[in-house]
C-alpha cells in the first residue's frame, strides 16, 4: 500500500509540475525612452518584446508591497481593472533628475519594464513619488499580447550562458546574472574568473551567505571591441558592448552603463531578477540602481567590497548612510519628509522609529557616537587628498592613502559605548538631517551589513523565494 500511495503522489507531482511549466508564461518587455528634466517627464514607447526565455519570476508573489524605488509600475488587467503583475524600480533618470543640470538642460534614457506576458490586453501603469514619498501616476499606455508589431525575433545568441550556480527552479530562485563589459574576444576567460570571483564575494556576506541555496547565478561574457571603459574625464573613450563609462554626472568614481537595448538583450538569454555589470577596469568606479543593475571596476584592489556596496542599492534599495562632503552629483533635498528606504530615517517621529522592534530599550535614540572624530578625518584625507592631485602624485599613490584614511574613519566608526547597538545615528543620504541604524555598516564603511539592513535584503530574496 506505501508503494502505491508512492507512485500515486510522484504521478500526481509530475502531472502538477507538467502543468505549471505549460502555464509558465513567456517574458514580455516593455522598451521606451524618458525624457524630461526637473520639471517634467516625458514618456514614449520604444518597442514592446517577447524575450527567448519563460518568465523566471516568482508565480505566487506577482505584487511587490515592499514600498521601495523612484517609481512603481503595475499591469492592470484593461478590462477589470485589476493589477496583475506590479514592481518598484528606479532609474538613471531619476537619478539625473536631481543633479543641477537638470535644472537647465533636457536629457534622454531608455529604460524597460519586464512581466509576465499577458493573455488578454493591459494598462501599464507608472507611478513616481511625490514630495511626501507617495506615488502618484506619471504615465500609462495599453498593451494587446496579440499586436501584430510585438517583436517576437529571436537575437542571435550573445555566447554561451555560464552556469555559475544552480539551486533550483528559476521561479523560486533569486536569479542573479553578471554580464561583463570591455572584454575583447580573447579576454572572455579573464571575464569567466572575474565573474565567478565576484559571484563568490557577494555570498561571503551575510545574509547572503546564508541565504545562498536560494540563489541561482549565471553569467554572460560577450565581446566587445575595446578592452577597458570609458573615462571621458581623462580623455579616454572606449568602444563596449554596454557603453559602461566613469563621471557619470560629473563624480569621477561613478561608473554606469548606458546602452539599455544592447544589455536587455544579452541579458534576455538567462533568467534574472537582478543584475551585475563587471567592468574590465583596474580604477575605481562603480554604480547601483535599485531594480536596474549593480556595476563595478573589477581590478580595483577593493572591488568585492564596493560592490557588496552597489548591490545592495540595486537589490534592496538601501540608502547611502555617508553624508560628510559626500562626492555626489545630487541636490540637497528641499523638504524634509521620512525616507521610503529601509535604513534611512529622518527621525520625525523618535518613539516610533521604523526599525524600532531592533532597538533596546536602554539605548537612547538618537543615539551618540563618534562623530567629530569621523568627521574630522574625513577633512584630513579630502584635504591630503586634493594635494596629491595637485602635486600629480601616481593614481597608485592616491589609492594607497585613501586605503589608509578608509581605516582611520573606520577606527571612528567602531568607537563609543554604542558601536555594536542598533539606534539612530545622526549623518546618511549625504545629509546631517537623516540618521542610519548603527554606526558602522557597508552602506557608509564596513564589511557587513547592519542588522537593519540584513533585514532589508531578506525581505527581498523573501519576495523571489517563498510562496
Amino acid at each position: 500500500m506505501r508503494l502505491k500511495n508512492l507512485a500515486i503522489a510522484v504521478c500526481f507531482a509530475t502531472v502538477w509540475a507538467i502543468g505549471a511549466m505549460a502555464a509558465t508564461p513567456a517574458t514580455m518587455r516593455l522598451d521606451f525612452f524618458h525624457t524630461g528634466n526637473v520639471t517634467q517627464e516625458l514618456f514614449s514607447v520604444d518597442r514592446v518584446v517577447i524575450e527567448p526565455l519563460p518568465w523566471p519570476g516568482n508565480p505566487h508573489k506577482p505584487i511587490d508591497t515592499a514600498n521601495r524605488g523612484v517609481y512603481y509600475f503595475e499591469v492592470k488587467d484593461l478590462t477589470s481593472q485589476r493589477v496583475l503583475y506590479s514592481r518598484g524600480f528606479s532609474s538613471i533618470f531619476g537619478e539625473w533628475v536631481t543633479t543641477d543640470e537638470a535644472k537647465k538642460a533636457n536629457r534622454t534614457f531608455h529604460e524597460s519594464l519586464r512581466f509576465p506576458a499577458p493573455e488578454a490586453p493591459v494598462q501599464i501603469v507608472v507611478k513616481k513619488r511625490d514630495v511626501q514619498n507617495l506615488f502618484r501616476e506619471v504615465w500609462s499606455t495599453n498593451i494587446d499580447p496579440h499586436d501584430k508589431y510585438i517583436d517576437t525575433s529571436k537575437p542571435p545568441s550573445p555566447g554561451r550562458v555560464l552556469e555559475i550556480e544552480r539551486n533550483g527552479d528559476p521561479a523560486l530562485k533569486v536569479d542573479l546574472l553578471f554580464l561583463g563589459d570591455g572584454y575583447t574576444a580573447t579576454e572572455l576567460d579573464k571575464c569567466e574568473k572575474d565573474v565567478r570571483r565576484l559571484a563568490e564575494g557577494v555570498f561571503s556576506v551575510s545574509p547572503f551567505k546564508e541565504r545562498r541555496k536560494d540563489f541561482d547565478v549565471r553569467g554572460i561574457c560577450s565581446p566587445s571591441p575595446d578592452s577597458g571603459v570609458s573615462h571621458p574625464s581623462a580623455g579616454i573613450h572606449r568602444s563596449t558592448l554596454f557603453g559602461s563609462q566613469f563621471d557619470v554626472f560629473g563624480t569621477e568614481r561613478y561608473a554606469l552603463s548606458f546602452h539599455n537595448r544592447a544589455i536587455r538583450t544579452v541579458a534576455s538569454f538567462a533568467p534574472y531578477d537582478v543584475m551585475g555589470i563587471v567592468m574590465n577596469s583596474q580604477e575605481y568606479g562603480n554604480g547601483g540602481i535599485f531594480g536596474l543593475y549593480a556595476s563595478v571596476s573589477i581590478d580595483y584592489p577593493s572591488a568585492i567590497s564596493v560592490f557588496i556596496h552597489e548591490f545592495g542599492h540595486h537589490f534592496a534599495d538601501l540608502g547611502d548612510e555617508y553624508y560628510f562632503n559626500a562626492n555626489v552629483a545630487y541636490a540637497p533635498a528641499s523638504t524634509r519628509v521620512e525616507p521610503w528606504e529601509p535604513n534611512i530615517t529622518a527621525l520625525l517621529d523618535p518613539q516610533n522609529l521604523k526599525w524600532k522592534a531592533l532597538v533596546a530599550p536602554e539605548t537612547p535614540i538618537p543615539t551618540p557616537w563618534p562623530k567629530d572624530c569621523y568627521e574630522q578625518s574625513i577633512r584630513d584625507s579630502q584635504s591630503r587628498i586634493q594635494q596629491m592631485r595637485s602635486e600629480g602624485r601616481p593614481a597608485a599613490e592616491i589609492d594607497e592613502f585613501r586605503r589608509h584614511a578608509r581605516e582611520t574613519q573606520a577606527h571612528c566608526l567602531s568607537g563609543g559605548p554604542y558601536a555594536n547597538k542598533v539606534g539612530a545615528f545622526q549623518g546618511a543620504k549625504y545629509e546631517d538631517i537623516y540618521y542610519r541604524p548603527q554606526q558602522r555598516c557597508i552602506m557608509i564603511s564596513g564589511a557587513e551589513f547592519c542588522a537593519v539592513c540584513q533585514r532589508a535584503i531578506e525581505e527581498i530574496i523573501n519576495l523571489y523565494t517563498r510562496p
